[in-house]
């Protein structure tokens, strides 16, 4: 059998944002019922974007705002546990890293935290509800790793 080909894109959501849109609908406003308007914040275009495709199929995407905030990380359901979302974090964080930037930023569901740590995130704060889904913040802070 042949082994799957994943590929991490990164660029301007120009040229991401297709790809990245229908993601991040299936993922947020389908399976997770989060509304249009609270998932289409205006920021897409000020953000550098990533792209997983897996066997050229695209399958997962993440952002990296200006201030070194992850956010809006989707994998679509039948290509979870292969650790697409983990190439995608590792491809924003050393984006951060080119860019300067000393620390990088998010905030998780909780029921993702423990993804976020295993990739040295630690949580900071208080619970809080975002879209209707608990959230907390998270942070890396960025060395010579």
């Amino acid at each position: 059998m042949q082994e799957a080909k994943l590929e991490i894109r990164e660029g301007r959501w120009e040229a991401l944002g297709p790809e990245a849109t229908e993601i991040r609908r299936v993922v947020f406003t389908e399976e997770q019922g989060v509304s249009r308007e609270e998932e289409w914040d205006g920021r897409d275009g000020e953000c550098h974007h990533f792209l997983a495709l897996l066997n050229g199929r695209p399958v997962g995407t993440a952002r990296l705002l200006p201030d070194a905030h992850v956010g809006r990380v989707a994998v679509l359901a039948e290509a979870r546990g292969h650790g697409i979302g983990a190439a995608l974090m590792h491809a924003a964080i050393e984006a951060a890293r080119r860019h300067g930037h000393a620390v990088v930023e998010l905030a998780s569901q909780t029921h993702a935290l423990e993804f976020y740590s295993r990739l040295g995130f630690a949580a900071h704060g208080p619970e809080f509800l975002d879209a209707g889904i608990p959230h907390r913040n998270m942070r890396l802070l960025l060395g010579d790793r």
